[in-house]
Parts: structure tokens; sequence; C-alpha cells
């Protein structure tokens, strides 16, 4: 078996390869013979017989093993099916049977000795290398698929044909080489049946896994270029893509349609318009009228076709390609038209065919479907989003000393929120927090979130003590959820939530702070020293278990830029790589939304702002020129003292007349209400920002509370009065007593 070929295995024509197929008896005078008869046309040609007559010799009549073999190499080249094939050592033709694929049409003196490439034109493998593998080595090519050219009806048009080919080296008695049997298997439309199995599989498979129409349609033509057709296309209703219902069919003319998918096999192929055109289709085509009766169509693609006349640039791309057959396929759900699948096959692919068009449609079905889902999902996040920035602000609340930015929060989770409140006495709240779920539901639980820490707030509460009345509120919520009906899905949703809540005083210079699950703000120093400050993390909001909440002070200089962020992995990000912030210098003098942009720039693919709410901060020190502060006595004559010290500070402020007599009126009755009710030390704190603060510290716990006197009383009007004149007033407990306080809007700063 593996010896090289003799001198006689080279013998031309064939030769020694007839001699082969002599079958000899045991009796030497037995044999069978292989002989040409020149000028009969093979069966192909419709004869019936060979080019080949195997006669056959016998010594012994009696003996009919050597009749039987020949009769079988009879039979075989002449009624098997299977396409038989002998070739001599230099792969030559030496014999073919009926049943060899590239016999129709053609005569026995068109394919002997010729080389098998010429007469199979393989597409893809060296069918010569391969066979002289084979006749080199002895080792057997089993049930290869070659893709070849052959004659096809008429047989002067060549077609692509599947075959499944196998090879065997021919040796002689003696052991020398004497060429190679082939067989060939037209498997053609078990391979295509296998190429659509494959396609669909692929197809359910990577065709939907994100939310967004325009990648599905870019799935799909990934999946059937090249497998199933040579140029793919996709074109989706343009109102569809934004959310909206799609129309029902037929589909109404005129409407516009979104190329948002193409492929070719071969690159470069020309396009009748690119990928992102929105434009009306021409009619009447076979694409208008898919989308009229949302049936498939399998068009063939011919020169005088008229619909081609009524898309010119559809047509000009069509003949550069050279395509020959065309499936169109609509993008239907529900009897409504999402859009169309436009399937091209160009040069010697096989034309689409009924098979092809019942696949095409089980995988039009499934992008539809994929496209209806990203389709509900963009309208739920586009109604979220919307809502969220209903309910977000607008612009931060800015003050003298903290200048505040947000930052885009554009694809930002519709639960995320940030907020900044003005305080009394020139702080300002930072807050941002994330509630858990998605879409509506999320958006509407952030917004009453939100709307409890505002109200919380007023009370001028400590951020621990805050959290802990907002974590008692989400718990209320959660509860109410859990009453839902049983078939409602939010009912399953579980209601948590992450906040972070900080108090920044200009006056003293530091931020006070506190968490509700694993949010923490990034401290950046002048000297760029970056800290996350050590906040203990207390529950989530809603959540039913944890420890009690902390809050943490920390001291942050003039000039410290602080970052809110609702994506933990932010804050972490930036922490472990100061050095992609920029200059220290920058934070201190850059503008503010320059050093929001720089943060982004900072943060790798995939981990961007743009999936976070977030709020930086600078901070800036007070004027020490807009304050002042007075110690008291705890006697009545100090009413009139601060009254006068009031009223002289305000001159040098330039307050005007109206807003000085409101505040000596305020002063009084505040500075009364303390040395009557309160206990010593007593202090008076004027406050210039955007607006006029009057304060009065005292160290006693009892808190005021405004009461309406009635017409015989001779006291009670105070703290009345005082609400009256102010904008705003409030009790603010710190130890080791509280502080009374009202703010007055001035005329160079109006009310927000």
């Amino acid at each position: 078996m593996g010896s090289a070929p003799s001198s006689a295995s080279q013998r031309s024509g064939g030769s020694a390869l007839r001699d082969a197929l002599r079958v000899r008896s045991r009796r030497p005078r037995s044999t069978l013979e292989a002989c040409p008869e020149a000028g009969q046309p093979c069966a192909g040609a419709g004869t019936g017989r060979s080019s080949e007559v195997v006669r056959v010799a016998h010594s012994d009549p009696g003996r009919g093993v050597d009749e039987r073999a020949a009769s079988m190499l009879e039979a075989l080249f002449t009624q098997s099916p299977v396409g038989l094939h002998l070739l001599d050592t230099d792969l030559r033709v030496v014999r073919v049977n009926t049943g060899a694929p590239g016999m129709r049409g053609r005569r026995w003196e068109d394919l002997r000795g010729r080389r098998a490439r010429d007469v199979y034109e393989p597409l893809e493998d060296d069918v010569d290398v391969l066979l002289r593998k084979v006749l080199d080595t002895g080792a057997p090519l089993l049930r290869r698929i070659i893709r070849a050219r052959v004659p096809g009806d008429p047989p002067q048009e060549r077609q692509v044909r599947h075959f499944e080919v196998s090879a065997l080296r021919l040796e002689s008695p003696s052991g020398s080489v004497l060429g190679v049997a082939v067989t060939a298997v037209d498997v053609t439309e078990r391979e295509r049946a296998r190429s659509r199995t494959l396609v669909l599989d692929a197809v359910r498979r990577h065709v939907g896994r994100t939310l967004d129409p325009v990648v599905t349609g870019e799935e799909l033509v990934g999946a059937v270029v090249p497998a199933f057709a040579d140029v793919a296309i996709v074109e989706v209703v343009d109102a569809v893509l934004r959310g909206d219902e799609p129309p029902p069919a037929p589909l109404p003319t005129g409407t516009p349609l979104m190329r948002t998918a193409f492929r070719g096999a071969r690159d470069r192929l020309p396009q009748a318009h690119p990928v992102g055109d929105v434009r009306r289709l021409p009619a009447p085509t076979p694409y208008t009228q898919a989308l009229t009766d949302l049936r498939p169509r399998v068009v063939p693609l011919r020169a005088d076709a008229p619909w081609l006349s009524v898309d010119a640039p559809r047509a000009a791309a069509i003949r550069s390609s050279r395509a020959h057959s065309l499936l169109v396929v609509p993008l239907a759900l529900r009897d409504a038209a999402l859009g169309i699948v436009s399937l091209y096959r160009t040069e010697d692919a096989a034309p689409f065919d009924e098979d092809d068009r019942e696949l095409a449609v089980e995988l039009a079905a499934h992008t539809a479907l994929c496209i209806d889902n990203a389709r509900r999902y963009t309208r739920e996040h586009t109604i979220a989003a919307t809502v969220q920035r209903q309910l977000l602000p607008r612009r931060p609340e800015t003050h003298a000393s903290l200048e505040t930015a947000y930052l885009s929060v554009t694809g930002a989770e519709p639960g995320a929120w940030y907020d900044t409140i003005p305080l009394s006495s020139a702080r300002t709240a930072l807050v941002v927090g994330r509630v858990s779920g998605r879409g509506l539901n999320a958006a509407a639980t952030m917004g009453q979130l939100r709307t409890a820490v505002r109200s919380l707030s007023a009370f001028d509460l400590a951020p621990d003590e805050l959290l802990a009345r907002l974590h008692d509120t989400a718990s209320q919520l959660a509860a109410e959820r859990e009453r839902l009906p049983q078939g409602d899905p939010l009912r399953r949703e579980p209601l948590e939530a992450d906040c972070v809540f900080a108090v920044h005083d200009p006056l003293t210079g530091r931020c006070a702070m506190a968490a509700a699950g694993h949010l923490a703000p990034l401290v950046v120093c002048p000297d760029r020293a970056v800290t996350v400050p050590p906040t203990l993390a207390g529950p989530r909001l809603g959540a039913t278990e944890g420890t009690p909440f902390a809050a943490v002070d920390v001291e942050v200089p003039d000039g410290s830029v602080l970052v809110f962020t609702s994506d933990p992995l932010v804050t972490s990000y930036l922490a472990g790589s100061p050095e992609l912030l920029p200059p220290a210098g920058d934070f201190r003098e850059r503008p503010l939304q320059e050093l929001c942009d720089a943060l982004v720039y900072a943060l790798p693919e995939g981990l961007g702002a743009g999936d976070a709410a977030v709020i930086v901060a600078r901070t800036r020190s007070f004027p020490a020129d807009r304050i002042a502060v007075w110690p008291l006595d705890c006697e009545p004559a100090a009413v009139a003292l601060a009254r006068r010290r009031a009223r002289a500070q305000l001159e040098a402020w330039g307050v005007d007349e109206e807003t000085a007599s409101n505040t000596e009126l305020i002063v009084s009755e505040l500075v009364t209400n303390a040395v009557r009710y309160g206990s010593p030390p007593l202090e008076l704190r004027l406050i210039h920002d955007r607006t006029l603060t009057c304060e009065v510290r005292d160290a006693g716990a009892a808190a005021p509370h405004l009461r309406h006197a009635a017409t015989a009383d001779e006291g009670g009007r105070g703290l009345f009065i005082t609400a009256q004149l102010s904008r705003a007033w409030g009790t603010r407990f710190t130890p080791p007593g509280k502080t009374l306080w009202t703010e007055q809007a001035l005329p160079d700063h109006p009310p927000p």
C-alpha cells in the first residue's frame, strides 16, 4: 500500500489503470478487460451505456465468480447513482460512470484525459492537492465536502453544488500504484438544509442579546451573511426606533424607515443608502408590497424588471453587486409592520427557493420580536427618563462658599438622583442616591424619596438622623408595595435604595455626612490629596436589617473638591487613580463644568459618569466681612443692645431700610425669647449671604413653637410676628443647646 508508483504506472492514456481492471480468477486464462468504444456518448447524454464496455473471457464456463465481479463493475459504471471516477497517476480522468456529476450534456471524449480540477472547477479546496496526498500516502480521503461548479439546466449554465467526496488509492497485485478511485455524491440539498439549521440556530442565539433595535439589526445581518445570503439589509420604521407603537399593515405610504444594518460577503459592496439614513421607500416595489400584505417574496433580479426604475439608487447597487436573487421579508408582529429585511444572493450562489423563504420567515419573526422588546424597553426608558428629568433639579443651588455642578446623566438609571438643598446659616446639603429596580417604577420611587429628603431637611436634622427618618419612609413604601395584588410584578421587586447625605458648613470649614448603603463621597484637597471619608455604611433604605446610621465630620479646606456619585465604582476608580486627576491648580481656579468634563475623561470606557448621577462641589471660604457675632448677657438689657448692634451692622452692609427695620424687630423678639425661656450663654449672629440670616443661640433644650395668641392675651405673639416678617424660620439643635434662626430675602437676591 505504501510503495511508490512504478514505471508501469506512468504510462500515458491510462493504459496501466485499464490493465488493473482485469479481474483474474484462480485459473490464469480468465480475464476481465475494459475496452473503450470510441464515439459512444455517455448515459448522461441519453444512451444508457458508458463509453467503455467491460468484456469477460472465461477459460472455464463453470466458474461464475469472475462473471459476477465483472457484472458488478458494469453495474457500478452504468447504473449506480454515486459518481465514480478513475484517475491515473497524473490525476487525469480514465473512466467515469453514468452518475458522475460532470456528465450532464457531455460526451465521454469531453472528459477523458482531463484533470479533475478542470472538469469540476472546485471553489474552495484544491482537489489536486487532496488527491495527490491520497496517491502518495495511501491514506484514503473520506466524506470531504467540496463545492464545485457543474453543468446546470440548461447545461451551458454552470451552477454550484456540494459533493461528498471519497478517494482511494488503486494498486496492482504486485503493489505498484495505478491511480485513484473517486466517488462523489451530490449532497447539495442536505448541506443547504444543514446550513439553514445552523443559520436559524445562530440567529436564535445571537440576535436579541441587547435591548437596542439598531444592534438587533446588526446582529441579524452578522448571522445570515455569508451563511445564508451574500448581502443583508435591515430597515426599521423610524417611529418604532423611538419607542412608538408600530403602525398596522398596510404600512402607510411615505412612512420613513431607517436603514439600521448592512452587511455584504465581499468588502466594499455598493450601498444604495448609508446605514443610519432615514427615507421613504419609493413605490411600488417588492419592498413596499411586502410591507403592504406582510408576505415574503422571492424575486428574480432581471435587468428589465419594471420596478427597478422606481428606485434608481437601489437598482444601481443591485447591478454593481451582481445580485440575481432577492428575498424580501417583512418584520411583522401582530399584523403590525416594524420594518423589512432584504436578502440578496450574487454571482454563483443558488437562487432563493421555497425552503429559503420559509427559513427567512422564521428569522424575521424572531428578529421582529426582539425589536419589539427593544421598542418596549425604549419606550419605558424614555418615559422613565422624562419623569426623572422632571423630578430632578435643573440647576444646583450655589452659595458664595460652595460652587456646585451636575454631570450629564444621559443614560443614567431612572432611579438615580442628586440634589443640592440650601439650609440655614449659609449651609448646603448635598444628596446623591440610587433606587433599586428600573424603569418608571424606579423613577417614581426616586421622586418620592427625593421629596422626603427635601421635607426632612427643612427640620435642620443631622445627617444620621435624617437618614434614619428617610429609612422609615422607605420601609413604609416597601410595606405598601408588599400589599399589592399577587399578580402585580412590582410586588416581587424589593424597594431598597442607597443614599449619601452631607451638610457643608462654610463658617466652620467642615462637612458632616452619613450614608445608607455603600455610597461615599470623594474629597480632593487643594494639594490633590485624595481621600474617601470613613463614613460608616448604614443599612440600605428600606432594608429590614442593619446597623444604626452614623455621621462623620470631616474638614474640607478652602478650594477642596467634593465628588458625590450614585455609582460607587466611579468613586473607587478615582480614589485609586489620583494620577488621572487634573493638576492641583485646576481644582482651585478652573471652571467647575470644565473640571467635571476632566473627571469624566479620566474614567475608563464602561465606567463613565453617564452611568451615574454625580455632583461636583468646590468649597470656598466664607467672606469674613459678611458675618457678625456678639455674645449677650442673659438679662433684659441685652435686648436693646442687640437691636443697636444689629442696626449698625446692617447699615455697614448697606441693607435697605425696610429690611433693617424688620431685622431689628426680629432680633428683639428672638433675644427676648432667649432671655425669658433659654439658658446662658447667649449669642447673636448675623449672616449676609444670598439671604439675611439672623440667629440667636442659647444653651436651653426647650424648643419654642408658634402659637396664635387670643385677643385678650398680653403676650405670645413674638414668634408669630417673627414668622410673618421672615421668609423662613426654624430651630436647630446643636450641643450644648439650640439655635433659633430666621431668613429674609434681600432685594439683590430675589427668592428662587
